[in-house]
């Protein structure tokens, strides 16, 4: 167990909630009301990071003395940003898109202490191939898998081998948040803030 400020996860997202879980850190749920930025002319990797922020320095600003954790995830195929579909007919549309080919799932988190003025931001990229799909086994998986809560509008832990032909790096990446990165940066804070909101050394850390 490490020794952690009292920890805040920015998200509603059941999904992100069973990731952390199997990190050991004790948790509770503030899903953040920050408006998500959607812009084509950033790359995945920026929209993803600054989305991240806001979302954790929108909890952080009122929990000051917690360390505050927000995501974000996009796909990207041919420098296109998919997020979540809009309804049943865009999300058939985003997977005829991804079928056959190969994308990038980017899954960006900020980490915040508000009192101790100590941020960090970071972001994972793991590449998915998708199986080649006709409209029938489009369909197929839309029955069996809610889309609309998920960028890219598929889940690869929800009947991820009915599309999924192959990925390369962290499948929790794919899932909503890199445990493996967010394991080693968690191991950075260890001990860093007390539960009054100090820093073990009594000085705030520089953001990074």
């Amino acid at each position: 167990m490490m020794n952690l400020p009292p920890m805040i996860l920015a998200s509603a997202s059941p999904r992100r909630s069973e990731l952390l879980k199997q990190l050991g850190v004790d948790f509770r749920v503030i899903p953040s009301d920050a408006e998500e930025l959607h812009q084509q002319d950033l790359t995945a990797r920026e929209v993803c990071q600054i989305n991240a922020y806001r979302k954790a320095h929108a909890v952080a600003k009122k929990f000051p003395d917690a360390l505050v954790l927000g995501a974000d995830t996009l796909v990207c195929l041919e420098n296109e940003l998919l997020g979540k579909p809009r309804d049943l007919e865009a999300a058939y549309l985003m997977l005829e898109r991804l079928q056959g080919k190969t994308h990038q799932v980017v899954t960006a988190i900020c980490l915040i202490h508000h009192r101790n003025r100590r941020q960090s931001v970071f972001s994972d990229v793991t590449e998915v191939t998708f199986r080649t799909l006709d409209s029938v086994q489009i369909q197929r998986y839309l029955i069996q898998t809610n889309p609309l809560d998920k960028a890219g509008a598929y889940a690869i832990q929800e009947n991820g081998d009915l599309i999924v032909e192959k990925i390369s790096g962290s499948y929790t990446n794919v899932v909503g948040l890199p445990v493996e990165m967010l394991r080693e940066e968690l191991g950075r804070w260890d001990g860093e803030a007390s539960p009054n909101g100090a820093s073990k050394n009594g000085k705030s850390s520089h953001a990074e």
